[in-house]
């Protein structure tokens, strides 16, 4: 890994540039020319029309932006894209090669992991949670990866209306609809995504280039969490084999590590408020008020909270791997409600001690600021509260 105050790193910067020049004279096969397709570009943007471009690029996102369907993506949004391509590949290849199963018994080491790649950039963060989890889904299934050097997604978020669906058809299932906050679009190989059958809630593996039929071009105009690329997605690919299809319906959110997964979550917003914390840690001078230093050991105290509650958790997931004792779910909730509510805590600090010129004149701080409001805002506080308020309940005890 690279230092925690560089979002991508002096080689990854250095393989970006390398990457860029091969494009320009490469032949059509090369990988950075054929990331994803088919691809067809929403691009209703204000001012148009309305109408659906619905033409097809000869190959890829790449390809699109080059041919100026995908407009609304500045060169610079385009290195950036593939400079977070680059970070996922090497998260992938190093850290995630070896990192350990929730409930293995290096569930810490884990969670540890996972929030130093978000204090380092909370978007990227976020990506190789996904894929990390993507791969922990997996194994629970029994199954391998499909190819050991794709990079993996998990896109289940599910709306009041439409979403995505699949249907038996001869040699497999037929995936189809729309799915919004799709992370990582344009920059990882495979995604577990899921959709409602007639046989209930199931998991397909598949591959990006295949499945996704368009991308809604203005759908992640995110200021925070703008890098984890979370474009809302048509599908409507070739069938998708049996061998593709990832547990038993409603295999997803039955298995005991959908609640482990949720903790892990809880780890990167820890890691994303720690990056908020040194680096206002190094922006500070040395003769700082009583008051700064006040809102300093708050937040401090904040971020030890966090990581005392994390590693607790950690240590419960692998001495009950396959919650026997049925306490996944509320653990879950438990510890992502406190590492929530220090989060926000830790904003609030950060801001106070530092003042708002860090966090208007400092690009890396004010990022993280935002993506780390954005990435909490996905909690769904009251409810989850609520749940946790009738568990506790139901046993007459806090424990």
């Amino acid at each position: 890994m690279t230092n925690a105050s560089d979002p991508v790193g002096d080689s990854t910067t250095q393989a970006v540039a390398n990457a860029l020049t091969v494009k320009e004279t490469a032949s059509p096969t090369n990988r950075w020319s054929s990331e994803v397709r088919p691809l067809q570009v929403d691009s209703t943007s204000e001012g148009s029309n309305g109408d659906v471009d619905m033409r097809v690029p000869p190959a890829g996102v790449d390809d699109a932006l080059n041919s100026g369907l995908y407009c609304s993506e500045s060169e610079s949004q385009h290195l950036t894209r593939t400079q977070v391509r680059l970070s996922v590949q090497e998260f992938a290849r190093e850290d995630g090669v070896v990192l350990s199963l929730p409930g293995s018994g290096n569930t810490w080491q884990r969670f540890e992991v996972l929030a130093s790649w978000a204090a380092r950039d909370l978007s990227l963060g976020r990506l190789v949670e996904g894929h990390s989890d993507a791969l922990a889904i997996l194994a629970e299934a029994g199954i391998e990866p499909a190819n050991r050097e794709n990079t993996y997604g998990v896109w289940a978020a599910r709306s009041s209306s439409g979403g995505t669906s699949a249907e038996r058809v001869p040699g497999g299932w037929r995936l189809s609809g729309t799915k919004a906050l799709c992370s990582g679009t344009g920059v990882i190989d495979r995604a577990l995504i899921t959709a409602d059958t007639p046989e209930g809630y199931r998991i397909f593996d598949i591959s990006v280039n295949d499945q996704v039929a368009r991308v809604h071009e203005d759908s992640w105009p995110a200021v925070g969490m703008a890098n984890s690329f979370s474009h809302t997605l048509d599908f409507n690919g070739p069938i998708i084999l049996d061998a593709e299809v990832v547990g038993p319906p409603d295999f997803y959110t039955n298995r005991p590590g959908f609640w482990f997964g949720a903790v892990g979550v809880a780890a990167c917003w820890f890691g994303g408020a720690e990056g908020l914390v040194n680096r206002l840690l190094h922006s500070l001078s040395s003769e700082s008020s009583d008051l700064v230093n006040a809102e300093v050991g708050l937040a401090v105290a904040a971020i030890e909270t966090m990581r005392a509650v994390l590693r607790s958790a950690a240590e419960s997931i692998d001495g009950d791997p396959h919650d026997a004792k049925g306490e996944a779910h509320r653990r879950a909730l438990t510890v992502r409600q406190a590492v929530h509510e220090h989060s926000l805590d830790v904003l609030a600090r950060v801001a106070s001690a530092g003042g708002a010129r860090p966090l208007c004149l400092d690009e890396q701080q004010s990022r993280r600021a935002a993506d780390l409001f954005i990435y909490l805002s996905q909690h769904h506080r009251g409810s989850d509260a609520a749940t946790l308020g009738q568990l506790a309940r139901s046993t007459h005890s806090c424990n």
